[in-house]
């Protein structure tokens, strides 16, 4: 199993899980955020934004899924201008339900 975490700008992240759906993603978990690049900061009105909005969508996919996934969410989010965001797939070793406090790599 894959933990893909993806950092994209809030205004495409209700269209990239429309889209992620689209691929068999069962469950997905939307963190509102705020971050900022390594890039130069923009003023605004005479003041420098330090931090941007952006949102944090996770999921949890077989391996077999991760390129769908990753595939779907750039086709969504690449504006091709800096600031679109970043894609981190992880392995997750273990998956345990709370509810029925079973362990099993069919959660997802």
């Amino acid at each position: 199993m894959k933990r893909i975490e993806a950092i994209v700008q809030s205004d495409v992240s209700k269209q990239v899980i429309k889209e992620i759906r689209k691929v068999g993603v069962g469950g997905v978990t939307l963190i509102q955020s705020l971050g900022q690049g390594a890039g130069e900061r923009p003023e605004i009105g005479g003041r420098q934004i330090e931090f941007n909005s952006i949102d944090v969508i996770v999921t949890v996919v077989h391996d077999s899924e991760v390129n769908l996934v990753v595939s779907a969410i750039m086709n969504i989010a690449h504006t091709g201008q800096k600031g679109d965001g970043k894609i981190f797939v992880t392995n997750v070793e273990e998956a345990y339900d709370i509810n029925t406090k079973e362990k099993s790599t069919e959660l997802i």
